[in-house]
């Protein structure tokens, strides 16, 4: 099916092809236009919609950690290079995104937004070619005997680019039934100090010194479990992870826990005692992706006996008294490759995070790494950037690596997400003087662009390592959220003016550059 802008009319369409048939209604909507229906036979990858690209364009990546961000097509470097250990970080389809310009979900140009407000069983991406822009729906190698719904697309008019944005998410969180949690999460993260170094004598330490910060949630990282799919197992050192938990609970805060759980390391148990679990590729376990120095395979979602492992594994943990989950690596659940039935990659994404969804009951679901717009309504905040760092990262590329530049980025383009799709996580502030390059600077653009955004607020340092003035910053930070946010000219390059009515302090207005790395904040107390 291929339509361009121009031609839309309302009514209701049937197009039959040799392998699929599609029903479809245009109808008018506030600002635009919606476009729903039902496919059956075997569509594979459709070409949706088709029109001309504007020069300057918001692209977007499929998963948390990839870049939002604006680019010119005319000066847009191709064809592209994917580190082969990382290559579905990239794209769930690498072949396309080295050769083209793509996008996942939705493209925002000058007065005109692109979208689709579901991925239920199909990814629809984008892709930007020589002036044309062409929208696809792809349904892998699934077979429909009866009719089954088009993922909802809908285009977007209007002057204000930040404004339909915020339409757009809407209407994204109306289609997919999402409610949202009114509190935001304050918190303690392991990571960004301790990376896969961490010892219980370090988290005991942090414990203690958490009495004197407002923390709610105390989440301990990766580093403690024995291997990848091995999560009930502690590394020599470590009480059991019921005792760890209890330890936090003690001290009054809510004990979160990280876990990757769609993808287990080669020398797992879960590898070498259930190679059947596995997503297969030429008769072998495919790879998802290679960190910690392993192979890593991804979970065969569509088998029973891995749902059911997967629920054991998170009803134990929540009957531990883990309260707070930060569920990494997700994308890996979603990769191509062969699985025990005949759903989509997309599909059994999915039914993994309805089982965790169901198996932790009303604990808190942080995704990261993670597919974003097939999420909606089963995680309660997501990360949207890159890792940060304790560094800016100035002279790293901007393709998903860690950086605390990208990472504010992120969390700026994609603002509108946040408090309509989940709570934006824009990862940890970093406040240490010590065992970091950020400049005092760096450190206070990077928090307060987080609070005045009402983000997530978790603080990853070792807290004995944070003097007065990082002990200010995180003060200052808490008194600019739980406002109404909004990003202004978020098609800029240079620089975004950010503001927000009702925070703890009044009514904000923030100018931050990340590229001179320059803000200015000002706070009106009186009404």
């Amino acid at each position: 099916m291929e339509m361009f802008s121009s031609r839309i009319r309302e009514g209701n369409f049937v197009l039959n092809e040799k392998n699929y048939s599609i029903k479809w209604t245009t109808k008018q909507i506030e600002n635009g236009w919606k476009i729903t229906g039902f496919i059956k036979g075997k569509p594979g990858r459709i070409e949706f919609f088709k029109t001309y690209s504007s020069k300057k364009i918001l692209i977007n990546n499929w998963q948390s950690w990839g870049p939002c961000k604006v680019i010119n097509t005319d000066h847009f470097k191709l064809p592209r290079q994917i580190d082969d250990n990382w290559q579905y970080t990239a794209s769930l389809f690498p072949d396309i995104f080295e050769k083209q310009i793509q996008s996942d979900y939705f493209i925002l140009e000058e007065n005109k937004l692109y979208g689709f407000l579901s991925s239920r069983i199909a990814h629809p991406f984008f892709t930007v070619q020589k002036n044309a822009m062409t929208a696809y729906i792809d349904y892998f190698d699934a077979v429909f005997d009866e009719y089954v719904p088009l993922e909802t697309f809908v285009i977007l008019e209007g002057a204000d680019e930040s404004f339909l944005l915020e339409k757009y998410g809407e209407l994204i969180a109306k289609e997919n039934n999402v409610s949202i949690r009114k509190q935001s999460i304050i918190g303690w993260c392991s990571w960004y100090q301790y990376f896969l170094n961490l010892t219980w004598q370090e988290i005991l330490k942090n414990i203690n010194l958490a009495s004197n910060y407002p923390f709610e949630v105390f989440q301990i990282d990766d580093g403690y479990e024995k291997d990848i799919g091995d999560w009930l197992i502690v590394k020599d050192g470590f009480p059991q992870l019921y005792q760890m938990a209890e330890t936090i609970a003690k001290n009054g805060m809510k004990p979160g826990i990280w876990i990757a759980p769609f993808c287990v390391s080669e020398s797992s148990s879960i590898s070498q005692n259930h190679p059947d679990w596995l997503v297969k590729e030429e008769g072998g376990p495919k790879v998802a992706f290679r960190n910690w120095d392993h192979q890593i395979f991804s979970l065969d979602l569509s088998k029973s006996e891995v749902k059911k492992w997967l629920c054991e594994l998170f009803s134990t943990l929540r009957k531990m008294g883990y309260l707070y989950f930060k569920i990494d690596f997700l994308f890996s659940g979603a990769i191509l490759g062969k699985r025990h039935n005949g759903s989509t990659p997309i599909q059994v994404f999915r039914e993994g995070l309805e089982v965790i969804r169901k198996a932790v009951k009303d604990a808190f679901i942080l995704g990261c790494g993670s597919p974003l717009l097939p999420a909606v309504g089963f995680v309660d905040g997501m990360r949207v950037g890159p890792d940060t760092a304790p560094f800016w990262g100035e002279n790293v590329p901007d393709e998903g690596a860690p950086a605390a530049k990208w990472s504010l980025r992120n969390a700026i383009t994609r603002h509108f997400m946040h408090r309509k799709l989940w709570l934006n996580d824009p990862d940890c502030l970093l406040l240490r003087s010590e065992q970091t390059s950020l400049t005092l600077n760096e450190r206070e653009l990077y928090a307060y662009t987080c609070g005045v955004l009402d983000n997530i607020i978790i603080v990853s340092d070792d807290l004995s390592l944070i003097d007065d003035q990082g002990k200010e910053i995180l003060n200052k930070t808490l008194r600019l959220i739980s406002g109404s946010a909004f990003v202004k000219n978020i098609m800029s390059t240079d620089g975004y003016e950010i503001t927000s009515r009702g925070t703890k302090s009044g009514d904000v207005k923030l100018f931050v550059d990340l590229e001179k790395r320059i803000f200015s904040l000002e706070i009106k107390t009186e009404r």
